[in-house]
C-alpha cells in the first residue's frame, strides 16, 4: 500500500509483481486448519493467475509462549518485515489470559509496521440464512475502516492503590493525523461505493476525544463534496445497524468502536466464520496482515468443522492488495457460488466439514458453472 488513499480499494500495489513471499502464523485453535484451506484456495487461484506465492510458516502463538514465555521470538517482527503480507489465522488459549495471548502477537505487527486501517467487509452472501427479521438479506453491505494503532488500544495506563483500594487509568490517545489519514481512506473508499460515509463516536460523553474526532472528520469532508456524510453515537449505530442496515455504506471508526460494531456486522452476515479483515500498512515494503476474524473457538479444534470462509475471503483480500486482482476475484466468485449453492458448514446450517467445503470452492474455481464438486 502506498501514502496514496485513492490508489486501489485495498491501497493494492500499482504493478503486481510475479512471485511474492508471505509469512504464515497459523496460531491457535482452529487457526491452522482455516489458514490451511485458506491456502489450498489461494493457490489454485494465483496458479491459474500466473502468480507465485511463496509461503513461509511460523509456528508462533499460545504453544509457543507456554515454552519459552513469549507469543513470539524477539526477533519475530525482524523475520515478517522480510515479507509482502502476512497471513494470520487466530490467537487464544483458554488457559492463557487474553490480554497476554492479543498483546504478545496481533498488535505488536499492527503497531510496528503501522497498519493503521483495519479494512473490515460485512456483506450478506446469497446462500447464507438471514439473520434479521422483516429485513432484505441485500441490505446487509457495509465496509467498515477501523482505525487500527491508536485511540482505545494504546499500552498507556497504570494500576496504583492497594488490595481494596485499587485504582486503574486506561489512557486513548488520539493524534490529528491519525484521525485525518483513516477518515481520508474511509472517504475516497465510499467514493468507490455508494457515496456515503457514517463516522462513528461517542461525542455526547467522550468530550475530549470523540469532539476531536468529529471535528476532524468534519474537516477532511470538506475535501469530499460528492460524498454525503454523517455523525453517529457509537450507540445508535448498534440500534440501527440492525433495524436499518441498508443506511450504511462506509463507515469509518475508532479503535474499539470498530471492533465492536464489526462483530455486530458479522451476526448481520450470518456467522462469525465469514469474517474477514485485512490490516493496511501505508509503508511501501512493509506487509499488511489478512486474517478471518473468528477467534481461535478452541471448542471446534481438531474437528474439521470449522467454516473457512473467512480465512479465504481474507486471502482474496491479500490477493488484491499483492497486485493480483483476477486472482482475488476468481477466489469470491468461487466463495460465492459455492455458498450460494448451500453447500456451507454446520454454522450456516449445512453439514460439510471444513475440508469438504474447501474442495467445493476449489472445485467452483475450475468449473465455470460451479457444478464440479469435488467432495
Amino acid at each position: 500500500m502506498t501514502d496514496d488513499p485513492q490508489e486501489g480499494s485495498l491501497g493494492a500495489a500499482a504493478t503486481a509483481r510475479r512471485g511474492h513471499s508471505v509469512a504464515v502464523i497459523p496460531g491457535d485453535g482452529i487457526g491452522p486448519e482455516v489458514i490451511a484451506a485458506g491456502r489450498e484456495v489461494i493457490d489454485a487461484a494465483a496458479h491459474a493467475a500466473g502468480v507465485g506465492i511463496e509461503w513461509i510458516s511460523y509456528d508462533w502463538g499460545s504453544a509457543l509462549y507456554r515454552a519459552t514465555g513469549r507469543m513470539m521470538p524477539e526477533d519475530g517482527l525482524d523475520l515478517l518485515a522480510e515479507h509482502d503480507a502476512v497471513y494470520f489465522g487466530a490467537v487464544g488459549d483458554p488457559g492463557i489470559p487474553d490480554h497476554i495471548t492479543v498483546w504478545g502477537l496481533i498488535l505488536p505487527i499492527r503497531k510496528r509496521f503501522d497498519q493503521f486501517v483495519n479494512y473490515r467487509p460485512v456483506r450478506w452472501l446469497p446462500g447464507v440464512p438471514a439473520r434479521l427479521a422483516g429485513r432484505l438479506p441485500h441490505e446487509v453491505d457495509m465496509l467498515f475502516v477501523r482505525e487500527n494503532v491508536e485511540g482505545e488500544y494504546m499500552d498507556i495506563g497504570e494500576r496504583s492503590g492497594h488490595a481494596g483500594d485499587e485504582v486503574v487509568t486506561q489512557t486513548a490517545r488520539f493524534t490529528r493525523r491519525g484521525i485525518e489519514r483513516v477518515t481520508r481512506y474511509a472517504f475516497e473508499r465510499a467514493r468507490e461505493r455508494r457515496r456515503h460515509l457514517t463516522s462513528v463516536t461517542k461525542s455526547n460523553a467522550l468530550k475530549h476525544s470523540m469532539v476531536f474526532w468529529d471535528e476532524v472528520v468534519a474537516e477532511v469532508a470538506g475535501d469530499y463534496p460528492d460524498v454525503g456524510w454523517r455523525p453517529m453515537h457509537v450507540d445508535a449505530a448498534a440500534y440501527e445497524m440492525v433495524m436499518e442496515p441498508g443506511k450504511f455504506d462506509v463507515v469509518v471508526a475508532s479503535n474499539l468502536f470498530g471492533d465492536i460494531l464489526t462483530d455486530l456486522g458479522a451476526a448481520l452476515q450470518g456467522s462469525l466464520g465469514l469474517a474477514a479483515s485485512a490490516n493496511l500498512t501505508p509503508r511501501p515494503g512493509d506487509p499488511s496482515a489478512f486474517e478471518p476474524v473468528h477467534g481461535s473457538a478452541p471448542n471446534l479444534a481438531g474437528r474439521n468443522v470449522a467454516n473457512p470462509a473467512g480465512a479465504i475471503w481474507a486471502g482474496a483480500l491479500m490477493l488484491d492488495d499483492l497486485g493480483a486482482p483476477g486472482a482475488a476475484r476468481a477466489v469470491m466468485d468461487a466463495l460465492e457460488r459455492t455458498i450460494a449453492a448451500r453447500d456451507v458448514t454446520q454454522d450456516l446450517g449445512g453439514s460439510l466439514s471444513t475440508t469438504q467445503f474447501t474442495n467445493r470452492v476449489i472445485a467452483a474455481m475450475k468449473s465455470p458453472n460451479g457444478d464440479d464438486h469435488d467432495g
